[in-house]
């Protein structure tokens, strides 16, 4: 027998809200949208069809892109941005920038511009008149 009882999980904060907004055109709550996301993906790769083979070779590098047909193409493209989100989802970027010694700045969550220096200190930057 499956266990079909709902597990505690996180998911990016875009793809909650991308859930919640197409989840109310299919008369969907943004969990039931996540859920019907993930079958569908899970559906399609699982797939072992010739076109998969196709695409997987692309994503390797094996086969070049002008010979995937627009369908593969599609599925091409999808996988790439997912693999882009999730780099980018887990990348410390500021941390790999001051190890390399650069300052960098980004807003904190009150919307003030912050410095962040390769040695671990910041300082919040004031506004010029």
């Amino acid at each position: 027998m499956t266990d079909t009882t709902d597990r505690v999980t996180r998911f990016a904060a875009d793809l909650v809200d991308a859930a919640a907004v197409e989840g109310a055109r299919q008369s969907r709550s943004a969990k039931q949208q996540l859920d019907h996301w993930a079958r569908v993906g899970r559906a399609v790769s699982s797939q072992h069809s010739a076109a998969r083979r196709k695409v997987e070779a692309a994503l390797a590098g094996e086969t070049p892109l002008r010979n995937l047909s627009p369908e593969e193409g599609v599925a091409f493209n999808a996988e790439i941005t997912a693999a882009l989100e999730e780099n980018l989802a887990r990348t410390d970027y500021g941390q790999i920038l001051a190890d390399r010694g650069v300052t960098t700045v980004a807003l904190d969550d009150d919307g003030q511009i912050v410095q962040y220096r390769p040695d671990g200190t910041t300082a919040v930057l004031e506004p010029r008149p």
